[in-house]
């Protein structure tokens, strides 16, 4: 009997462990990992599907950052986190208005064309602000 539940408890963690897929084994396409290598050489990175592309999360000089490729390796944006006093003071201003809380991150986000915006990450919703602070949008994490 014991060995019955000790064979059914091993065969349940086997099967979850099938589920659970690391980010890190996620398949990337080659030419991803080539852009990233090309990018960052030597950086290692988890690997995330987001809306299609894949982003690349690691550690930049001591900074969190992340790269978002699409499936044939160009860089669609950069993401690097930056301290409450980089960010815009209109931005500051617009979350302390609306009283939306306590900001636990904020990142300043470069798309391939050099756009600049910012996000403050409040209560698991991400507020997007353009590059001298005016708010564009929020979205759900």
């Amino acid at each position: 009997m014991k060995t019955k539940i000790l064979l059914a408890g091993l065969f349940a963690g086997i099967s979850l462990a099938g589920f659970a897929q690391s980010k890190s084994s996620l398949p990337v396409p080659a030419a991803v990992k080539a852009a990233f290598e090309h990018q960052y050489p030597g950086t290692k990175a988890k690997w995330e599907k987001e809306d299609g592309n894949y982003e690349a999360a690691f550690t930049s000089k001591g900074v969190k950052t992340s790269a978002v490729y699409d499936k044939s390796g160009k860089l669609i944006e950069t993401e690097t986190a930056i301290s409450g006093d980089a960010f815009p003071k209109a931005a500051k201003d617009y979350i302390a208005q609306k009283k939306l809380g306590p900001v636990t991150e904020t990142a300043k986000i470069i798309k391939a064309d050099g756009t600049v915006s910012y996000e403050a990450e409040i209560k698991k919703t991400d507020y997007l602000f353009d590059a001298k602070g005016a708010f564009l949008r929020a979205q759900k994490d």
